[in-house]
């Protein structure tokens, strides 16, 4: 009984021993990197850093570093720490552009998680860093020329008819819907058609596998979504994937087999997976209209491998999906609660409509006013909270007189600076205005960044831009959103979640119009 006591009493005197030991060396050592680089910091916690927030479930990614910017924007640089890791924040938009654009050689690489032999399906654009990023770019960028996704347009148009088929249904049932939802169905139909080839109808089966891996990707998960952007070193460490093992199985699996279908009956569709085909056969795009911009491409006939492509597809795929959809979410909401915009929108779809003879790729982008539209929803509502990079070479910062070393991760808080009142007056009103000519001229080049800036601006961002248009244009033609009695004022957001989604959905109703 003696002995049993003893070895407790020892090993509870280690364990505070170890717990001290630890606390001293985060408090001196881990917790001092940037007072001694003269770098303002954030007091952080013990273990988490200033992560407590996020790992609480208290509040989401886009709100933490939002609220992070407001309380210290006059502060250029900031620095904070994600659990053990410093990381240097960026507030002032004149070392945004120096990062992102002429020091981009230093901060190259987004620094989030990436391992292909663990998790094959981390081997895309997005992920990906040095090199190999700059080979696969070279490759991809001809995919998404104006050129190559007016051929996708007739694809659209399809899909878009069967949005137009279920509003006017739920229009008839005059209840209120989740336009989340819908808009969900409609991306997820247009990413597999165009990503993939295949037809999944979530107007007519809503739970198709499609949709449902789609939602167990962007399922909230608060220490893995911390992990793959904050920590990704400990997925390494322990060998784990970020992506989910079914959802690796079935995206490989469909895309091999859809892969191996259109070869053995020679199918050709105009879509994305038959440019992947392409990279995969030749390592270059056949030559079209487009012929000039792709040179550089096909002077590097690397062929692309069947996982290579298929994580092209995947990534293709989860950011046309949810950061689509919920920005159309968005936009109907604003919308519906500002009925003048709407009013004003309106018309100008049915105008220009007119005016082309029809619903065409022209048309979409002869509505100045919808761009306005969509750029403020994004402005007020930006997918991704914000832009990750790393430091690739050691940098020095001559306006701040701070060394940032190499493997240092850096963020720019894209949702504070999107709601910052010095640079957007009443940011919390929607004001399509704010993108008329004159207001873009005023307002610093780096003071809107929904889709990056610089080389590693999002490389799909014509297509994603395309794919929300239609939808408010489908919408719109013959329908008109209002409110509900239940409709909130404000939004809240989902905690957990990388991606800036509305908490609960977003209902709304619809009615059909007569004119």
């Amino acid at each position: 009984m003696f002995l049993e006591t003893w070895l407790i009493l020892e090993i509870l005197g280690l364990a505070i021993l170890a717990v001290a030991g630890l606390y001293i060396y985060y408090k001196y050592y881990v917790f001092e990197f940037w007072n001694k680089k003269g770098v303002f910091t954030v007091e952080p916690t013990f273990l988490v850093g200033n992560m407590m927030p996020i790992l609480s479930g208290k509040t989401s990614h886009g709100d933490f570093f939002r609220d992070m910017y407001e309380q210290n924007k006059k502060h250029s640089l900031l620095g904070v720490y994600m659990l053990h890791k410093p990381h240097l924040m960026v507030n002032d938009l004149n070392l945004v552009k120096e990062l992102l654009t002429k020091n981009f050689s230093s901060f190259h690489d987004r620094g989030v998680f990436f391992n292909e032999k663990t998790d094959p399906l981390s081997g895309n654009l997005f992920q990906m860093p040095g090199k190999k990023w700059r080979n696969l770019r070279v490759k991809l960028t001809p995919t998404f020329t104006s050129g190559k996704i007016k051929q996708m347009f007739p694809t659209l148009q399809e899909l878009s008819d069967r949005l137009c088929k279920y509003l006017d249904e739920k229009a008839e049932l005059k209840e209120s819907i989740d336009v989340k939802d819908v808009f969900e169905r409609y991306t997820v139909d247009i990413i597999i058609s165009v990503a993939f080839g295949i037809s999944c109808d979530s107007f007519e089966n809503p739970n198709n596998e499609f949709r449902s891996w789609g939602k167990k990707i962007f399922e909230p998960r608060i220490v893995w979504n911390t992990l793959i952007f904050w920590a990704p070193q400990v997925l390494d460490f322990f060998s784990l994937p970020y992506t989910d093992r079914g959802v690796t199985k079935f995206f490989t699996t469909m895309f091999r087999d859809t892969v191996e279908y259109r070869e053995a009956n020679n199918i050709v569709r105009k879509d994305f997976l038959n440019l992947l085909m392409q990279l995969m056969r030749n390592g270059y795009l056949d030559p079209d209209e487009d012929a000039k911009t792709e040179t550089e491409a096909k002077m590097d006939n690397n062929k692309l491998e069947l996982l290579q492509a298929a994580a092209q597809a995947y990534v293709f795929y989860i950011g046309g999906f949810e950061t689509s959809s919920t920005t159309i979410t968005y936009c109907m909401y604003e919308l519906a609660k500002h009925q003048n915009i709407q009013d004003k929108l309106r018309n100008e779809i049915q105008t220009v409509i007119k005016q082309h003879g029809g619903f065409t790729y022209n048309a979409v982008n002869d509505m100045p006013y919808l761009h306005k539209v969509v750029s403020e929803t994004l402005r007020k509502y930006p997918p991704i909270g914000t832009l990750n990079r790393v430091c690739t070479k050691e940098q020095w910062i001559d306006e701040e007189g701070v060394t940032v070393p190499l493997g240092v991760p850096v963020i720019i808080p894209v949702f504070g600076i999107h709601r910052d009142p010095d640079i957007y007056p009443e940011p919390e009103k929607f004001d399509p205005e704010r993108f008329s000519e004159e207001n873009i001229k005023a307002r610093h080049s780096y003071a809107y960044l929904p889709f990056g800036e610089g080389p590693r601006i999002c490389i799909g961002l014509r297509f994603g831009l395309l794919q929300v248009k239609i939808a408010v244009i489908n919408t719109l033609l013959k329908h008109r959103v209002k409110p509900t009695p239940n409709t909130p004022d404000t939004l809240e957001y989902e905690t957990g979640s990388i991606v800036l989604l509305p908490k609960g959905g977003v209902h709304l109703n619809i009615e059909r119009c007569v004119s």
